[in-house]
């Protein structure tokens, strides 16, 4: 079942640099990232209640309230840095570079979860990398 939601989070991640593209013409970048994610936290929230799980946020540690807040704030900051990108470059050539984010993770994991990295994940980094060079210059 992941992997369904898996290539459905890429293909609406797709859907969304196109319509980020269109969407920010005239519109200031960091204008459009907060109206994004407004939109963002009514479907979060809209999700917790048609679950009925909000009750759950009761019982949320301190060490997960710090981490959750820290990685909204790098989702934040990701997503101003992604919207000024293609607000005045290619989409084409943006999320390549953006999807470095693999490889960053990949080696996060490693230094910080002591995650396995391996010879296939070392391969895949290369390979990533190497096509982000063709597909940006």
């Amino acid at each position: 079942m992941w992997l369904i939601f898996a290539l459905l989070s890429a293909v609406f991640a797709a859907l969304t640099s196109i319509l980020a593209k269109v969407g920010i013409e005239e519109v200031n970048s960091h204008l459009a990232t907060a109206i994004r994610t407004v939109v963002v936290v009514f479907m979060a929230w809209g999700m917790v209640f048609l679950t009925n799980t909000q009750s759950g946020v009761l019982h949320i540690s301190g060490k997960s309230w710090l981490f959750l807040i820290l990685s909204g704030l790098a989702t934040g900051a990701s997503w101003l840095c992604y919207y000024r990108a293609i607000q005045s470059g290619e989409v084409s050539k943006v999320v390549p570079i953006d999807k470095l984010s693999v490889v960053f993770t990949l080696v996060l994991a490693f230094v910080f979860l002591h995650e396995q990295f391996t010879v296939k994940a070392l391969i895949g980094c290369v390979l990533i990398g190497a096509g982000t060079i063709v597909m940006v210059l």
